[in-house]
């Protein structure tokens, strides 16, 4: 049941996603930003957690769950060492995932060569 519940959760996300790209003018990157915005804003407000309680992998691993995470991350320290957290916070809760892709998308660029079209 928990995987039916993340591919829901997951697939619905990607399915809003592609709405946006096929219906309005706006850029893909633009809806990525739009995405983690989303998700810093219904982490601040509480609603984010309990989605991703619910759904785990399939509303954490999303751009939405990314930007649940800086929330999260920020929130925490702030509560736990004052206007500090409001920089560290963020930064110390998604260091392992930033360093993961850093360092595969370098090793990646290590093994395959880029061509011109």
């Amino acid at each position: 049941m928990e995987y039916l519940r993340a591919f829901v959760v997951g697939g619905a996300l990607c399915v809003v996603a592609q709405i946006l790209i096929d219906k309005t003018r706006l850029s893909p990157a633009r809806i990525l930003v739009a995405y983690v915005v989303a998700g810093v804003i219904l982490g601040g407000i509480g609603v984010y957690g309990p989605l991703a309680d619910f759904a785990g992998g399939g509303a954490s691993t999303p751009l939405t769950g990314f930007g649940y995470l800086i929330a999260d991350g920020t929130k925490k320290a702030v509560d736990a060492e004052g206007a500090v957290g409001i920089i560290k916070g963020g930064i110390t809760a998604a260091a392992g995932g930033i360093t993961a892709a850093l360092l595969l998308g370098m090793l990646a660029s290590l093994v395959f060569r880029s061509k011109m079209k």
